[in-house]
């Protein structure tokens, strides 16, 4: 059961991007699956370290502006492993949309580390690498 848990809260992560067909993209859900405390990094030359609340806002702007439009990420495979109330996911991702008018794609590997609540599980944190 713990791993369709994970499964779902995982999925509910990627689709809180998801503005294609015009949809609004639904960025603050990040709010209830993460963690108050949690943490958010970017790796990469450009290393940064977001709270819940740093990496929300720019991205809610993004996906609602009208820079971003037609976006989506969704995740290729995974690995997980539940210990108990802990689980660390590695999940390989693709993604497309349209920046500035200029289709994209790209992808890159994110690490999702969950613990197990009263509330159900949540996220501690997430750390990902774009490949270039």
């Amino acid at each position: 059961m713990s791993k369709i848990e994970i499964d779902a809260v995982t999925a509910e992560f990627y689709g809180a991007f998801d503005n294609r067909g015009g949809r609004a993209a639904d960025v603050a859900r990040i709010r209830r699956l993460l963690l108050p405390g949690g943490v958010i990094v970017k790796t990469g030359p450009e290393l940064t370290t977001y709270t819940v609340e740093e990496f929300i806002e720019p991205r809610e702007r993004l996906l609602t502006d009208g820079r971003l439009v037609e976006f989506s990420e969704w995740e290729t495979s995974e690995r997980t492993e539940v210990v108990g109330d802990i689980a660390s996911r590695f999940s390989e991702y693709h993604k497309s949309g349209t920046l500035d008018g200029a289709p994209f794609e790209g992808g890159g590997t994110k690490n999702i580390q969950f613990v197990r609540t009263p509330e159900g599980w949540r996220i501690v944190a997430v750390a990902w690498h774009d490949r270039a």
